[in-house]
């Protein structure tokens, strides 16, 4: 799959979001072998029980059957229609808790988001993460 389709998947995703309270529409859509899932930001008034899009997207891999079933992710690709341009970057880039959902189930993929010349490395989001050691 193109990685611009990909990100076109996450900016259909972003478009379905529930998010009331932020406005902050978020899409993920993540390619694993020939699948992709997509995920979505999903708000809630205890704002600790809201769900990122990425996180959204990873768990419904992990659903389908994760690494077992479709192989290892190879790209992530997050777009938020509503966020300003920062940096050079067209959106946002994952947050925090993303960022180490992301290094700990896809380290070896390459992250897409709108603006970027080119795609990064997910490990590169967290440096020295916390996480299991894997080999390699």
């Amino acid at each position: 799959m193109d990685l611009q389709d990909l990100l076109s998947l996450a900016r259909n995703a972003a478009n379905r979001a529930y998010a009331p309270y932020s406005k902050f529409r978020v899409g993920a859509a993540v390619l694993a072998g020939d699948h992709v899932f997509v995920g979505t930001n999903v708000e809630n008034a205890s704002y600790g029980l809201s769900l990122c899009a990425e996180r959204s997207a990873l768990s419904a891999w992990i659903a389908a059957g994760g690494e077992q079933a479709t192989g290892p992710v190879t790209a992530v690709a997050v777009a938020c229609v509503d966020a300003p341009a920062q940096g050079g970057v067209a959106g946002a880039m994952p947050c925090g808790a993303c960022r180490q959902w992301l290094v700990e189930l896809a380290p070896d993929a390459l992250l897409i988001v709108p603006g970027m010349e080119t795609p990064m490395a997910v490990r590169d989001l967290l440096p020295l993460a916390f996480g299991l050691e894997r080999e390699r």
